[in-house]
């Protein structure tokens, strides 16, 4: 199996966190989000151990809400003692909903609005990262109105190619995120900054992609903050006491995908930053990180009823489900790909390919094309792995197809954390 969370039971069925998937669906109907409560916090402290073993208590580990962002989410990371990031004024107001401490939670996003600003500084919200020179000056007048001083760190793309799709690469010069370095416009960014009487400049922050697996592009990444830093402090006389190196590290999502080990990473990436920041002759500054995928994907399957299967003699055949793009856009987006199992018999040997085509009237609707799968036959229960990423917090109602509900699954027994949409839900805020 794919993870350790994965099993097959006596009665053959597939399990999750140890629980019988085939009643789930049962129970709770098709398509159906599983989230296992156990994985997720023991991803949460993996993470928080790595965190203070290589680079401090200073060193709050963050979330990165966009993986996956509901109530219990947060009250599970809070649990956890982690920060959160959050990119707009509906995550914050979930995080803040159920009590989240404002001063852990960071601000991002390329284009906050103007209502968005003003709703996290009343919240009190602990940092800014600021995006842009239009939202450094808004921020600026905003704060003054209100005769504070908000902690903002800046974003500026060091100009990194990890390797990932194009789509998930946010570290690039021409980037839509941040300013960028090479061009000269980010150390014009610091420098207004600097003048900004209502804001508290504590560092820089970069985040260059997503599916990374080893350390070097952090690193790449890290010479480079490093170098900037260098240049700030010769230019103004300012030196960064923090340096966030963003999220982005990778998880299993088939097979041939590596393994890796979080604190083989963290060991990594800290043993070249202390050389480096020797080499420059500078103050060591707090480094952080903001890691979601890595905290909820293994943490989540996604189970499906097959609906129909179509053999086209010669090309293809498609293996028909009840959710799709409108569930898990990932595959039409960046062609993700995805581990299949048969619930209903999870030994049941890969016998064929097929593609796994989802409802929704689009030819782009699938969530893999010619993938090894079982047979499957209507009825059966369609699963698939490491969905906790980018799933529910991506779902849409494209066709007016509701979305599906979520259940956490917790030493052996579930309960709904978000419920399905009805199809009043839909209307409620029509005229």
């Amino acid at each position: 199996m794919l993870n350790n969370n994965i099993s097959c039971l006596d009665n053959g069925h597939l399990g999750f966190s140890g629980v019988d998937t085939v009643a789930m669906a049962k129970k709770y109907g098709t398509p159906l989000y599983l989230f296992d409560e156990n994985k997720i916090r023991e991803n949460c402290r993996v993470y928080r151990r790595a965190v203070k073993k290589y680079f401090g208590t200073e060193s709050l580990p963050l979330y990165a809400s966009k993986a996956f962002c509901c109530k219990s989410m947060y009250r599970i990371v809070n649990d956890e003692g982690l920060g959160v990031d959050v990119v707009s004024g509906g995550e914050l107001y979930t995080a803040l909903s159920t009590g989240f401490p404002a001063g852990k939670i960071f601000f991002h996003g390329n284009n906050k609005t103007e209502s968005e600003i003003n709703y996290a500084l009343d919240s009190k919200t602990g940092g800014f990262i600021v995006d842009n020179f239009d939202e450094l000056y808004y921020l600026n007048k905003a704060a003054g109105e209100r005769k504070m001083r908000q902690k903002i760190l800046l974003r500026v793309s060091p100009g990194i190619d990890p390797h990932t799709h194009k789509a998930i690469a946010t570290g690039s010069v021409d980037s839509k995120f941040g300013v960028p370095i090479k061009t000269g416009q980010a150390l014009m960014f610091v420098k207004e900054a600097l003048k900004c009487e209502n804001l508290d400049v504590e560092g820089i922050h970069c985040h260059i992609g997503s599916q990374i697996f080893d350390s070097k592009p952090f690193t790449d990444a890290a010479k480079i903050m490093l170098d900037f830093v260098l240049e700030i402090k010769k230019e103004t006389g300012y030196e960064a006491e923090k340096i966030n190196l963003g999220g982005g590290i990778g998880v299993r999502y088939v097979d041939s995908d590596p393994e890796i080990s979080l604190d083989t990473i963290f060991s990594q990436i800290k043993k070249e930053l202390d050389i480096m920041v020797s080499e420059r002759n500078l103050k060591s500054p707090v480094f952080l990180f903001e890691l979601g995928r890595f905290i909820c994907a293994s943490a989540g399957m996604t189970l499906y009823t097959v609906g129909s299967s179509k053999t086209i003699n010669g090309y293809k055949e498609y293996i028909n489900i009840d959710g799709g793009m409108s569930d898990n856009p990932r595959y039409a987006l960046y062609g993700s790909q995805y581990t299949f199992y048969k619930a209903d018999d999870a030994k049941a040997e890969r016998i064929k390919k097929a593609t796994v085509a989802g409802r929704c009237c689009e030819s782009g609707d699938v969530l893999g094309e010619d993938v090894t799968v079982p047979e499957f036959s209507r009825g059966d229960i369609l699963a698939v792995a490491v969905t906790g990423a980018y799933n529910y917090s991506m779902a849409s109602n494209y066709n007016r197809i509701p979305r599906p509900a979520a259940v956490m699954l917790h030493n052996g027994k579930s309960r709904i954390i978000v419920k399905r949409e009805t199809y009043e839900d839909m209307v409620k805020n029509e005229i």
